[in-house]
């Protein structure tokens, strides 16, 4: 075996508490090289004849990459504490590995075990529960529906008259949110995340200019309150973009600074780098980018911290809103995420907290900061695989099993899946105008671990490239709809909600893939009921053989392909049409 592969860390991602009794250990080994693995483990204060009391028990392979194998052991320890170690196991040999190195035989000194030194309620993570069963829909409020003409910015444009630029109006309000809520309701979604609605200088409003006011072209905040309490009536919860880590170039603290610039008491609010302040022809104070109209907050002054925080207790407690959604959270200092993280769940216990960061962000998920971040490892795969068909099977698989092990099992359970926003190209013009390859991600997203979200329009159809063509106006005449695949999208949604192991209340496991042939299969599993998918991503018709699989399909969406049955009639092969998948159901 090779030894220099095995890897393990007593925290994050490989030693977490599940919950107040029940800790998730994962040891990582090279793809292939160990038959089995075993924990050995005991508390480290249970001694009997001066020896140690340990138990043993076999860890289950949860998954593999290209690179590595994964081992997951989930365990309750009596008395809250443990120490442990792994013996690895091969045809050839076995040891033991620990966090003193590898030993021949399980050593007899407990110091040289890995330690959980306790398992600490007030650690657990604690993400709120009702983000697991929840459907997103995303929404950029100026392109969604015109509910109120008398709002419309000077210059308003007849709603879709031409394509969307970054200065052009089209209207949008809060008003035609509600007027299709109902429209939200049928398609089975159950959250809707605005992006920014403040007030701002652009039809985008990531630039905001004050953020205790809503912009007047969205309407007024009795209009929002109405919106929100309207939405929570029809079980929708309501979640705002934050943009905490920069301003608009209109925020009256940096104009103060534009217009005093050494003497304005707002000098100290951003990372200026020498006076005179000026934005062309290239900024000289930290930003967004380089971009010079998004000065970017020194949230480590008192002042700024103040006024941020007061901004995200003001509109949970004025409005009742349900979460915020963090704009570029990396770049924002940990401390001033975590007093963020108190303020507002002593506003609202479970409110989500979700970060926009597109890289490995295990440093804001210990439970301290964010309660899940915008999973675009997931969304990556998804496209790159489904849509662009530019990465194989087998890299699919490992991708998404690499996924799965970046982050503790309820940290993915709430993790926001995305396949687009307003920062991407539409899925359709991703995946080249095909609705079939549109249709399997939508399948994918949809049964995956965590809380999906759909970016408005595309349900019924929308395409549009890369910012700001996918920012077009909402597409409200059906007769310009693709009404099928709204309905296969609500159709998933039903399952999602209505089908457990569909939904979030399983396991996630690759089991096959095929890269000649270009498909995964995938199952969804509890206790009670596994669900098995096979998903056909090439332009041929393929064959699986699924012998021992039952034949019940849950989601006969192809009901004109074909499955064999052996002499007992259990299934033996299924024929999925190019682009086509099957779903079966089998009891545990």
């Amino acid at each position: 075996m090779i030894k220099e592969a095995i890897f393990h860390r007593p925290k994050d991602n490989f030693a977490y508490a599940y919950d107040k009794d029940t800790l998730h250990i994962v040891l990582q080994t090279k793809k292939g090289d160990m038959d089995s693995v075993e924990l050995i483990y005991g508390d480290p204060y249970d001694w009997e004849n001066e020896q140690w009391l340990t138990k043993t028990e076999t860890m289950v392979k949860s998954g593999s990459t290209n690179l590595h194998d994964y081992w997951f052991l989930s365990i309750k320890p009596k008395f809250h504490r443990m120490r442990y170690a792994f013996r690895c196991t091969d045809k050839k040999e076995s040891f033991i590995y620990s966090e003193r190195g590898i030993f021949d035989i399980p050593p007899s000194e407990i110091a040289n075990y890995f330690c959980f030194p306790y398992l600490n309620k007030v650690d657990v993570f604690n993400a709120p529960s009702w983000v697991k069963d929840t459907v997103w829909y995303q929404i950029f409020p100026e392109r969604f529906g015109n509910g109120d003409a008398s709002l419309n910015p000077e210059g308003t444009l007849p709603w879709g008259s031409t394509e969307p630029t970054p200065t052009n109006y089209f209207g949008g309000d809060f008003q035609g949110v509600i007027d299709h809520l109902d429209y939200l309701v049928e398609l089975g979604i159950s959250g809707i995340y605005f992006t920014p609605i403040f007030k701002a200088y652009s039809n985008h409003k990531y630039d905001t200019m004050d953020y205790m006011k809503i912009d007047p072209q969205f309407g007024s905040k009795e209009t929002f309150k109405r919106l929100v309490k309207e939405s929570h009536k029809r079980g929708i919860r309501v979640m705002l973009d934050a943009v905490f880590n920069h301003s608009g170039y209109y925020f009256p603290p940096f104009q103060d600074v534009l217009e005093k610039q050494k003497k304005s008491k707002y000098k100290d609010w951003f990372h200026l780098w020498d006076f005179p302040v000026k934005s062309e022809p290239r900024p000289n104070y930290d930003t967004f980018g380089f971009v010079g109209s998004m000065p970017k907050l020194n949230t480590e002054n008192p002042e700024v911290k103040e006024y941020l925080l007061k901004v995200a207790r003001y509109w949970i407690e004025e409005f009742d809103i349900d979460g915020w959604r963090l704009d570029v959270a990396n770049e924002v200092d940990h401390a001033f995420w975590r007093d963020f993280r108190k303020v507002v769940k002593n506003a609202k216990p479970d409110a989500y907290i979700l970060g926009e960061i597109w890289h490995d962000s295990m440093p804001w998920l210990q439970g301290d900061q964010f309660d899940a971040v915008m999973n675009y490892p997931f969304t990556n795969a998804a496209i790159e695989y489904f849509a662009k068909n530019e990465m194989n099977a087998e890299d699919f698989a490992s991708t998404i099993t690499n996924v799965l092990h970046m982050y503790p099992k309820h940290v993915n359970e709430v993790a926001f899946n995305l396949l687009d926003s307003h920062d991407t190209p539409r899925i359709l013009t991703l995946a080249g105008n095909n609705t079939d390859r549109v249709k399997l991600l939508y399948l994918f997203q949809l049964s995956f671990i965590g809380s999906p979200c759909i970016y408005y329009g595309n349900e019924i159809g929308m395409a549009g490239g890369q910012d700001p063509e996918c920012r077009a106006c909402m597409e409200w005449d059906e007769q310009n709809q693709d009404r099928e695949l709204f309905k296969f999208v609500q159709t998933l949604i039903k399952l999602r909600k209505n089908e457990p192991v569909f939904g979030n209340k399983a396991d996630f496991r690759m089991i096959e893939f095929n890269n000649a042939q270009n498909y995964v299969i995938y199952e969804k599993f509890n206790a009670e009921k596994k669900l098995i998918f096979v998903v056909n991503n090439s332009s041929n018709a393929i064959q699986v053989d699924l012998r021992g699989t039952s034949d019940q399909d849950l989601l006969e969406w192809n009901i004109e392909e074909t499955i064999q049955k052996d002499s007992v009639g259990n299934l033996s092969a299924v024929h999925i049409k190019p682009l086509g998948f099957r779903v079966f159901e089998q009891s545990a």
